[in-house]
């Protein structure tokens, strides 16, 4: 899987907004400068999120962007949906559209098996949990095994 620009920027803009605990607006200069986002893109990015109702624009002198719900409610998955569409797709399709010829029909169960890998982190970990700079247990274990950090 790689994890496009989009995705990381937007993550890193959620969690920008998520560890100002006084849930005050927070300008679109004021996360890109903090997450060094550049402000075009930021700009795309927030429209995506406020598409996707995870967060909400409020004009004005106090303007700028907070959560349209809690952040413990948003999900890693959630962002990554809002930003780059499904978090699995072979073509452009989802897995289970995929069809293959005979010998080759397994591929579609390995597809399968990677968009239910990716779930069962994405859709775990929140934003709360980043800003808050804890994982919850069960991916927090997946990072302790000294071969998660080699490359392959």
């Amino acid at each position: 899987m790689r994890v496009s620009a989009k995705a990381d920027y937007a993550l890193r803009a959620l969690i920008e907004i998520a560890v100002r605990t006084d849930g005050t607006t927070v300008s679109a200069e004021q996360l890109g400068k903090a997450q060094g986002i550049p402000h075009g893109f930021l700009q795309a990015i927030l429209a995506d999120l406020r598409r996707a109702d995870i967060v909400v624009s409020q004009r004005g002198q106090s303007g700028g962007w907070r959560f349209a719900r809690k952040p413990e409610a948003v999900t890693v998955a959630d962002v990554i949906r809002a930003v780059d569409g499904p978090l699995v797709s072979v073509y452009g399709l989802r897995p289970e559209a995929v069809e293959y010829d005979d010998s080759a029909q397994v591929l579609q169960h390995v597809w399968i098996a990677a968009r239910s890998s990716l779930r069962m982190v994405f859709e775990q970990v929140s934003i709360q949990d980043l800003a808050d700079g804890k994982l919850p247990q069960g991916v927090a274990a997946l990072t302790e095994d000294d071969d998660a950090w080699q490359p392959h």
